[in-house]
C-alpha cells in the first residue's frame, strides 16, 4: 500500500522527488540514496521503489538489492551505505526526540507526549526527517498541521 502525505502533493504525480515513504524504507535497508540517483531511474522504477515492501529483515534485504542494482546500473557503482537503526526513533513512541521538540518550539508549538504516541511510525519518521537540517524542512509546519498537531 502506497501513502504520500499531504505535504507531499507538489511532487509525488511526478515522483521528482524521493518521498517519504522511500526514504523510511532507505533508513530500513541502510542505503544512502542520492536525489541525482532517483532522477537517473525511470518512472517506473520509482513507482517500484514507492510500493516494495521494505517491513520485515527479508523484504528489506529484497528492496536493498533491488535498489543498488538500480544504482549500479546507471553509475556503474553501489550507493554508499547506512548504518541500520536497530530502535529507530520513529519506533519509538514514548520518547520524542529532542530535534523534533526543538523545532516544534519555532513553530510555537509544545508536541506533547500524548500526541507523539498517537502518531503512526510513518508519522514520526516524517516529523524526525523534517528537522534535519540537510533536509529541507519547509514542510515541518505541514506536516504538523497534516497530523492534526495544530
Amino acid at each position: 500500500m502506497t501513502h504520500f502525505f499531504q505535504f507531499e502533493k507538489d511532487f509525488v504525480d511526478s515522483l521528482r522527488c524521493i518521498p517519504m515513504q522511500v526514504r523510511m524504507k532507505l533508513d530500513t535497508c541502510g542505503v544512502k540514496l542520492k536525489l541525482a540517483h532517483w532522477h537517473q531511474f525511470t518512472q517506473q522504477e520509482r513507482q517500484t521503489l514507492v510500493e516494495m515492501p521494505a517491513t520485515t529483515a527479508p523484504e528489506s534485504q529484497v528492496y536493498r538489492q533491488y535498489l543498488q542494482d538500480l544504482v549500479t546500473n546507471y553509475t556503474g557503482q553501489p550507493a554508499s551505505e547506512l548504518a541500520i537503526e536497530p530502535n529507530p526513533a520513529w519506533m519509538e513512541a514514548t520518547t520524542i526526540p529532542s530535534d523534533v521538540q526543538t523545532k516544534a518550539q519555532e513553530f510555537d508549538v509544545s508536541l506533547t507526549l500524548e500526541e507523539w504516541e498517537a502518531l503512526t511510525p510513518a508519522q514520526r519518521f516524517a516529523l524526525i526527517k523534517l528537522t534535519r537540517p540537510s533536509h529541507e524542512n519547509r514542510n515541518f509546519l505541514p506536516a504538523l498541521k497534516e497530523f492534526k498537531i495544530i
